[in-house]
This record gives structure tokens, sequence and C-alpha cells, in this order.
């Protein structure tokens, strides 16, 4: 069972910058990530607005996430999309930035995307099995029952054709079951291993 969760690792800084462990599994395991990770993704958005999602890798091949921002600016959002949870199509976010290092946790069940809020923005994460695109789903990031508030004003997203052609909530039965842990709202004070 797993939660959405924000977490900021702790940075050691002086008048060089910084250093920051991005990751570590023995002090993830005490927030309660468990996972494995077994591959890393990297994207880059050239234009402000680009929206990425709402993305998820169904059973028997699904993905936890581990989300950054390390160059830019996003705003980070989980939907949760489990059959029987009583928070399903229900959402949460937070602004992932180079500068504030925070990462967002995304475990199964939960369709991901992102809308980046600076021109030449890059994004890292962790994912918990290796892609496989006979298992690669999403969701409209429009969709009316989930409502995201994308911060857009009134300004049109920059989608991929893909990104523009996926289903409505409606109109799309779930694979991912629900584990017995709702969806909670971000705790404002990010964790830290």
């Amino acid at each position: 069972m797993a939660a959405v969760k924000l977490i900021r690792p702790r940075r050691f800084g002086d008048d060089r910058g910084w250093f920051t462990e991005t990751y570590n599994s023995d002090k993830y395991q005490t927030l309660g990530v468990t996972v494995r990770f077994v591959q890393d993704n990297h994207s880059l958005s050239r234009p402000t607005h680009v929206l990425r999602g709402l993305h998820f890798q169904a059973p028997p091949r699904a993905q936890d996430k581990l989300v950054r921002c390390v160059k830019g600016r996003i705003w980070d959002v989980a939907a949760d999309v489990r059959a029987g949870s009583p928070t399903f199509g229900q959402w949460v976010a937070a602004e992932l930035t180079a500068e504030n290092g925070h990462q967002l946790f995304v475990p199964k069940g939960f369709a991901h995307g992102f809308l980046t809020l600076e021109p030449d923005t890059e994004v890292e994460y962790k994912v918990s099995d290796v892609y496989a695109p006979d298992c690669d789903g999403g969701l409209a990031w429009d969709d009316p029952t989930i409502a995201v508030a994308w911060p857009l004003g009134a300004v049109a997203p920059v989608l991929s054709d893909k990104d523009a052609r996926l289903p409505r909530l409606a109109d799309w039965k779930s694979p991912f079951l629900y584990d017995g842990v709702p969806l909670t709202p971000l705790d404002p004070e990010p964790l830290t291993p």
C-alpha cells in the first residue's frame, strides 16, 4: 500500500553551491517509498505550458514514479484512478522546481501529468518497471470529472497528438484496484528523508 507523497531531499550548501542525495533506498523506505526503481527517464520541454499527461502504465507492468524537476518549474499532478477507491477521480498537485528540489512520489493506480511553467524545463523521474508500450495509457488532461485546476489562465496547453486524443474517465474502465489507502491532501511541509 502506498500513498502520493511530497518529498524534500536535504540540501547541504556553502558558497560554492549545494549537494543533495536525490534518492537513497534506505532513507526513502522510512518515508514509505519501498519500491525498487529500475528505469530513469528525462524529458525536456522547450516552450512554457507544455502539458504531458495524464499518463499511467497499466497492470501487469504498472509503474510507481518518483518525479523531480531539474531545470525550470512544473505543476505536477497525480489523480486517483483505482477502481473502488473512495477518492477515485480526485487529484493532488505540487509545484516542483529546480530551486526547491521537491519530489513527488506517484504510486501505481494514479494517473500522472505535469505542466511546464517556464521554457526549457527538464524533468527526471524514476519508475518501478520498464516501459511496456502495450500497457501504456492515459486520460484526457481536461477531463471534466477529474477537473484538474491547471494553472493555464486563458492559455491553451501545448499537447502531443497522443495526449490530445486520450479518453475521458467516464469512457474508460480502470485496471487498477483500490489498495485501502485513499488519496489525502499533500502535506504543505514535504517529508524529508
